[in-house]
């Protein structure tokens, strides 16, 4: 599954940025908008900049500086690409791990939830060190463990209940398979940073249903081949399973959770 777990087709980008958006990733983006404009940064690049949810905050954040956004996936960036407000933004299609750019060139590196994708950490961060100006900042944030991710964590066993002899496991591999603290701070440190600060930040976690979350969890990721694979012809089905499932944990109504999150601040 390496290979399909970095793959988010059009159809998926559209529910990525539509359902996961608001509920996964807008709250952190204000987050990361926050950290970035106390940087006053004069040049941004983003990396795995998706869907541009975080980039709009970060457009916000810093008007006046200049933003480049990448992203491995062409699917996501012709969805952040439309949106209002982004035009300015320089976007392209490449590997974080390759970056096509001068060294030196950047003096804030952003990257939300994207480092769990990169195959080599200390190569993807070797890269991002090189393309920031010396004392420059790189900040970016990963997902906690699930059982302090309530959503996904029900998600995933609603679906072990429904694949008990090979339940997906693309939530659990990777969204929320590297959040160790002293093993990311090591590899910043060998790929050269230093001053390295790590955060648990914890936010709200809402959504207008469970529906909404089992669409979003189960359409809108790479998750939906997993379960295509499993039991083809049958994602509308297994996704109402799950729906009705959150409905018994969450309720039927308005969602209110939490989601937990590890930001980290380095400087090259």
């Amino acid at each position: 599954m390496a290979q399909a777990d970095k793959i988010f087709s059009s159809s998926i980008a559209s529910i990525y940025d539509d359902l996961m958006g608001p509920v996964f990733f807008a709250p952190y983006a204000e987050d990361l908008g926050r950290r970035a404009s106390a940087l006053k940064p004069a040049t941004i690049l983003e990396t795995a900049a998706g869907s541009g949810i975080s980039t709009e905050a970060l457009v916000k954040a810093a008007p006046g500086a200049a933003l480049t956004a990448v992203d491995l996936n062409q699917a996501m960036i012709d969805v952040a690409s439309a949106k209002p407000g982004l035009n300015k933004v320089q976007w392209q299609a490449c590997d974080a791990t390759k970056l096509p750019f001068a060294d030196g060139l950047f003096d804030l590196v952003a990257c939300q939830f994207g480092v769990m994708f990169f195959p080599d950490k200390v190569a993807a961060f070797a890269e991002t060190r090189r393309v920031l100006k010396p004392g420059g900042s790189f900040i970016f944030s990963v997902w906690d463990a699930l059982d302090v991710n309530p959503v996904p964590d029900a998600v995933l066993w609603e679906l072990a209940k429904l694949f008990p002899a090979n339940p997906p496991s693309f939530m659990r591999r990777l969204p929320h398979g590297f959040f160790d603290v002293p093993e990311l701070t090591r590899a910043l440190l060998a790929a050269g940073f230093s001053k390295v600060a790590a955060e648990h930040v914890e936010l709200a976690c809402n959504a207008p249903s469970a529906r909404h979350l089992a669409i979003a969890l189960c359409q809108g990721t790479p998750m939906r081949p997993e379960i295509e694979a499993l039991s083809p012809g049958r994602l509308e089905e297994v996704t109402e399973a799950v729906a009705a499932g959150l409905a018994r944990k969450f309720g039927n109504g308005e969602v209110r959770s939490t989601m937990q999150a590890i930001v980290f601040e380095a400087k090259s």
